[in-house]
């Protein structure tokens, strides 16, 4: 008997196989190696499987089924093109062709596989699993738990006992588990989700936007009459989706939507990130409690996970790691595929059971996180290096992701692109790896938006571009070596030359070598971009307090410093204790301008003039 073992993801969704090929395990067949999980039967009577049957869903979801994971175990059947199917039958529909792609990539039958089922799925969901696999031809070796297979892709069997979180999060489904891996022994703790929720729910989220949009321009609603219409929405919905996990807007254009008494009426609407997240945030909502129940029913607490692995391709929304990093304090793993994650799992069971040496699947990420500085708040006052990564570390690569900022004041048509590697809040406390200036900007009455991308391939080369939203004017830079490890020189080199521009933007010699003309033209690197306001739809406001980029800032620090002279020129006149805490207040104000603190400043002022009215007036 041949020892070919293949690993199969069945999903509800989508489909994969994947096999120990070429001295690593990959996933096989054709483009990208993904199979919709859905069979139909043309008009002119021809068998669909996979994309083709997809395409015909919405036109013709008589002669087409999908999702039949759901129905696994049960004694339902379903009706396609007017016969009736068993779940089994579906499903060896879909693993027969899966096989067939395995065994046209490695160029020998295949005829052994181990197969993934959810960790909820009952023993009835299992055999009916194992059934579809004979069905299909398939020896079915091993049952294997999703997240299990999950923990064997990143590699989490190897040495000592961890304990993990699962958060996999696909197309039609849901659910989180906590598990321990030590070596080969796996045990899953608990499991909860939502077998109706996933990527589709989010695209109907946004169909239903479009609908509205296209109302609101049209006075049309597309309905169930438009059927046509309704699935290029449908397939524009998730195309935009896809869009919105790495980029800030998505545009849908979609000419001659429908006709209108002889009228072609045409959609073209923008979506923003902030939008679309608005619409799916109760949905994700539902996720964390799912995974608090998980952590209760485990007896664990997110402080005493080792990690959590994000599977599906519906984690790739931003939103998912942003929410699961607030509740639990720790950074989600998606170095891993995350359509694929699950399949390379169990190609690496299979690939063991076969008797291949496979510890964890081989994958290029980037092992620092990139971004921008920016003048953003740090404890409630305003300050220049904000920093948050556009790239996160052990993100896979080749990657491209690109975030919205905006200009520091209205007006401002220059910016300075300040390009740091690290994670740190504070990016002085990152290294510095490149800047740029993007110039003639367009001259605006309220804070202009800049668009800043940044593409990381796998010979380490970042591209990184900074594009006025508006008009397109772009700029970019082109980093070298951006993976290479910095030797102790390369970062003590950066760091002087970050403290440099941050002194220089301090205006350090504030206490002494003031320009005493009082005139204080703002400086070419006070032109930072600022981080976007929290509801892009709302019009953008002015600060409330005194910051670096506005005259009050400077009329506070004039102010400042003449307090200062006058404290120095009256400590003659001081008791050694008013001395004392003349001094003190003096260097609380140094220490409140040098931190862009003006609610401090404010403090510190008043205290002192109270001091030296005494003082003065005796």
């Amino acid at each position: 008997m041949s020892d070919l073992i293949v690993g199969i993801d069945l999903g509800t969704t989508n489909s994969e196989v994947a096999a120990f090929s070429g001295g690593r395990v990959r996933v096989l067949g054709p483009g990208n190696g993904i199979l919709p999980s859905c069979v139909g039967v043309s008009p002119s009577g021809e068998f669909l499987v996979g994309e083709a049957a997809l395409n015909q869903q919405r036109l013709f979801p008589d002669r087409t089924i999908r999702g039949i994971k759901r129905k696994m175990g049960t004694s339902d059947t379903v009706s396609m093109a007017g016969h009736d199917y068993t779940p089994q039958e579906v499903s060896a529909l879909i693993l027969k062709e899966l096989v067939n792609w395995a065994s046209a990539s490695l160029g020998e039958p295949v005829k052994r596989a181990v197969i993934t089922v959810p960790a909820y799925f009952s023993d009835a969901q299992r055999n009916a699993t194992r059934e579809a696999g004979n069905m299909a031809g398939i020896e079915v070796v091993r049952i294997l738990n999703e997240p299990t297979a999950a923990s064997l892709a990143y590699g989490f069997s190897e040495g000592t006992r961890h304990t993990v979180m699962v958060y996999d999060l696909g197309g039609g489904t849901f659910d989180v588990s906590i598990v321990t891996i030590e070596g080969d022994v796996t045990e899953v703790l608990s499991s909860h989700g939502n077998n109706r929720l996933g990527g589709d729910d989010f695209d109907d989220l946004l169909v239903m936007h479009l609908q509205q949009e296209f109302h609101r321009q049209h006075g049309v609603f597309v309905g169930e009459e438009h059927r046509a219409a309704r699935a290029r929405l449908w397939w524009a919905a998730e195309q935009a989706k896809k869009q919105l996990s790495a980029e800030p807007y998505a545009r849908v254009r979609e000419e001659a939507l429908i006709v209108e008494n002889g009228k072609p009426l045409h959609l073209d609407a923008e979506i923003s990130r902030d939008t679309y997240e608005s619409l799916i945030r109760p949905l994700v909502d539902s996720t964390l409690d799912s995974v608090s129940k998980a952590l209760d029913d485990a007896g664990r607490s997110s402080s005493s996970m080792d990690a959590i692995l994000l599977i599906g391709g519906s984690t790739r929304t931003p939103l998912v790691s942003r929410l699961l990093r607030e509740r639990t304090g720790l950074e989600p793993r998606q170095d891993v595929h995350p359509d694929l994650g699950v399949a390379l799992g169990a190609g690496v069971l299979a690939s063991r059971l076969a008797g291949q040496q496979v510890d964890r699947v081989l994958v290029d990420v980037s092992p620092f996180s990139f971004g921008p500085s920016y003048l953003g708040e740090r404890g409630g006052v305003s300050y220049p290096y904000c920093y948050h990564p556009v790239i996160r570390r052990n993100t896979p690569l080749p990657v491209t992701r690109t975030e919205s900022y905006y200009t520091s004041y209205p007006g401002q048509t220059t910016v300075e692109i300040q390009v740091f590697q690290g994670d740190n809040e504070d990016a002085l406390n990152n290294i510095l790896v490149g800047n740029f200036r993007v110039e003639g900007l367009k001259d605006t009455k309220e804070p202009n938006e800049v668009l800043c991308r940044m593409s990381l391939d796998i010979d380490g080369i970042l591209h990184v571009s900074a594009i006025e939203k508006a008009t397109g004017k772009s700029k970019q830079i082109t980093i070298g070596g951006a993976l290479q490890p910095k030797t102790e020189r390369e970062v003590e080199d950066s760091r002087r030359k970050i403290e440099d521009l941050f002194r220089r933007r301090e205006g350090a010699a504030a206490f002494g070598e003031w320009d005493e003309t009082g005139e204080d033209d703002l400086p070419a690197e006070y032109e930072l971009l600022n981080p976007p306001p929290e509801d892009v739809a709302a019009e953008p406001v002015e600060p409330a307090e005194a910051t670096p980029a506005d005259p009050a800032w400077a009329e506070l620090r004039h102010k400042a410093v003449d307090l200062i002279k006058r404290a120095r020129a009256a400590s003659g006149k001081m008791h050694g204790e008013d001395r004392e805490e003349a001094r003190e207040l003096q260097a609380a104000i140094e220490e409140a301008v040098s931190g862009h603190d003006s609610r401090s400043l404010n403090e510190k002022i008043r205290s002192l003039e109270e001091l030296l009215f005494f003082v003065e007036g005796s």
